[in-house]
């Protein structure tokens, strides 16, 4: 099998087509790699994965599953704002955990930031996270009209 590997000019490397708008989010921590907080395109919001950093200090928050999933939602929280929309406007979340033990935990937690029309949702075991975070949560969110 042979990977193909899409290149763009340097000009072009750092900029997203017209109907795709990066988000940077001034009170969720800086990207851990090369993404952004979030795109806004055709009235979603896909917002990239957060760990539980802090945003001030970019360490990680919280030595439970329980207690890092807090973080993450308010890190997402804070990017659907930067992006006109609020956590409550999600119409879908992706959960991932090192450890499936947590996931009752976790969604006691969860169940805090949503306790009315929850959005959908998908949670996955995985092997690890970046800087050893036990959890990751990303999202899309309808922007309001």
């Amino acid at each position: 099998m042979r990977a193909i590997r899409y290149v763009t000019s340097p000009q072009r490397r750092n900029q997203l087509p017209a109907h795709r708008e990066p988000i940077t989010a001034p009170g969720a921590p800086e990207a851990v790699g090369p993404y952004v907080h979030a795109v806004r395109a055709n009235g979603l919001l896909f917002c990239s994965g957060q760990i539980p950093l802090d945003p001030k200090t970019g360490e990680i928050v919280g030595a439970t599953a329980a207690d890092q999933a807090g973080r993450c939602l308010e890190n997402l929280a804070a990017v659907c704002d930067a992006g006109g929309a609020t956590l409550g406007d999600a119409v879908r979340l992706t959960v991932y955990l090192t450890d499936m033990a947590s996931f009752a935990a976790v969604n006691e937690v969860y169940e805090s930031f949503f306790e009315s029309d929850p959005p959908a949702r998908v949670a996955i075991a995985v092997a690890a996270l970046p800087r050893g975070a036990l959890v990751e949560i990303d999202a899309v969110v309808a922007l309001p009209d």
